[in-house]
């Protein structure tokens, strides 16, 4: 059969994967973003349904005042002995984590602290072994990826950390995992950094403390010489066995806005890609080594099909797993309903590292029509195209005793701008229809009033790209409403991808 990535469209970074009986699970980093790690499942590696989050209790992580991408980083997902375990990072706090559960639909634990440093932790378990790995420094100063054996109960450290693979020359070393495949240890790794360089690589060992011999034609897996090609940044990649015996790589990696536009809104994506071993034990990824758009693979049935949604709206979404917070919310003001959102706003703006009264869902893809009925009671409310504090497009509906307005408002970096504004009659029974229709290299701004549509300007998505806005996440639609005082109702939402 053919399919097509990414397997998960959208701002879900840093895959990690692992098995169990029938079923793949699936988790993602989410930075300043709350709920965190997203938690999704499959039976097939394709066709992948989110079924919550790993924290989902503002005890198990520290998100006031996080920056945007900073918070929750590269998490990894392990099952061992019935229990599940998802390691992560909180790169704000500089503190190496895990929680556990024994259900995966259910609650996850208090957090465990590791006393080792570095960021995209990793757990390997063999016997009565746990061994903790991360890219940093060893107890010595030495960089590389380091690992030491822990105490699971308690997350104690039992022996030093040392530094067991220095990767293969490229910079940024990171996403380490380490796995047994017919005797052999392997480690993987991600270099290059998570932008055009990037890169997977690895290394194998007859024992799990070293010493690791690097493959010796690495990368095994780049698209970084594609020139002109719209996938870009493979890498920090997941290896995983599927139930015929054959191998892949979960992975990382971004769609340009065009051939040569070399500009993503979208953020990192989840890519799927076949993995072949030969009789030395040395793997091969991809085509050549690279991911493509679209792979043909008679390792899956013809009869599988890959679906897609294209249609979002309140009725067919789960406020508790497709929609998510900027840090940690004051529910207060929040009223969640099943096809009706009430926000009151509060004294925090999109343009502040604090918890506005924003609820989103990920931007899943270029083309889109965006859409929802808007009453405004007082004060602002309004859509986002939400990428950081400071790189946001928002279409807005503003009340005061004066009158209402609507109002385009595109922040980008110090310069925010009000280029567009239309004034009308306010009518209590009578909602504004705010429309964003996307496209790959601009967004276009109308509202509704009565049946007479209004244009209100556009705007390039190139601003809202991790090239302009730097950072790691990619574009949420938020709802949202700002100032004291402020309160809106939203109903009739979508999001109709083409």
């Amino acid at each position: 059969m053919r399919y097509n990535n990414p397997v998960i469209k959208g701002f879900y970074p840093d895959p990690s994967v692992c098995k169990v009986d029938d079923t793949y699970y699936l988790v993602c980093s989410s930075f300043q973003y709350f709920p965190g790690i997203p938690l999704f499942e499959s039976k097939d590696l394709i066709n992948w349904q989110q079924i919550g989050h790993c924290l989902t209790r503002p005890t198990q992580v520290q998100l006031e005042q996080v920056s945007s991408s900073g918070g929750v980083f590269a998490p990894t997902i392990r099952h061992y002995q019935g229990r599940f375990y998802v390691t992560t990072t909180n790169d704000t706090t500089r503190q190496n984590f895990y929680i556990w559960t024994d259900d995966i639909y259910g609650e996850w634990s208090e957090p465990v602290f590791v006393d080792q440093g570095g960021i995209d932790p990793d757990l390997y378990f063999e016997e009565d072994r746990v061994y903790f790995m991360s890219n940093g420094e060893d107890d010595k100063g030495i960089p590389g990826i380091v690992q030491c054996q822990i105490d699971i109960a308690s997350g104690h450290k039992l022996t030093p950390s040392r530094t067991i693979w220095q990767g293969s020359g490229g910079r940024y070393l990171e996403s380490p995992h380490m796995y047994k495949i017919n005797g052999r240890y392997y480690l993987l790794a991600a270099e290059g950094g998570t932008e055009y360089g990037h890169m997977e690589t690895y290394a194998r060992s007859q024992s799990v403390n070293g010493p690791f011999e690097a493959y010796p034609l690495n990368p095994v897996l780049t698209n970084r010489n594609l020139g002109g090609y719209e996938l870009q940044g493979v890498g920090h990649a997941d290896l995983i066995e599927d139930h015929q015996g054959n191998w892949w790589l979960l992975h990382l990696a971004f769609r340009q806005i065009g051939r040569w536009q070399t500009y993503h809104h979208l953020g990192r994506e989840v890519f799927l890609t076949p993995v072949t071993f030969d009789e030395e034990g040395w793997f091969t990824a991809g085509h050549e080594g690279t991911t493509l758009m679209t792979f043909e693979s008679d390792r899956f049935p013809d009869s599988l099909i890959q679906a897609e949604q294209k249609l979002y709206t309140f009725d067919n979404t789960d406020w508790n797993i497709d929609w998510c917070y900027l840090r940690h919310p004051s529910l207060a003001n929040y009223t969640l309903e099943p096809n009706r959102l009430f926000l009151h706003g509060n004294e925090t703006t999109l343009n502040e590292a604090g918890s506005p009264a924003f609820i989103g869902i990920r931007q899943k893809d270029f083309d889109a029509e965006i859409s929802c009925d808007l009453q405004v009671h007082a004060g602002q409310g309004g859509i986002t195209l939400y990428m950081d504090e400071q790189h946001h497009y928002d279409l807005s509906v503003y009340r005061d005793d004066s009158g209402c307005k609507i109002i385009q408002q595109l922040t980008i970096g110090s310069i925010p701008s009000i280029p567009n504004e239309a004034a009308f009659a306010p009518n209590d029974n009578q909602p504004v229809t705010l429309i964003i229709r996307a496209e790959r290299e601009r967004y276009n701004f109308f509202a509704r009033i009565e049946n007479r549509e209004i244009p209100l300007g556009s705007a390039q998505t190139r601003y809202l790209s991790s090239e302009v806005a730097g950072g790691f996440t990619g574009v949420v639609i938020g709802l949202y409403a700002s100032g004291i005082g402020s309160t809106a109702a939203f109903s009739n939402f979508q999001v109709q991808y083409v």
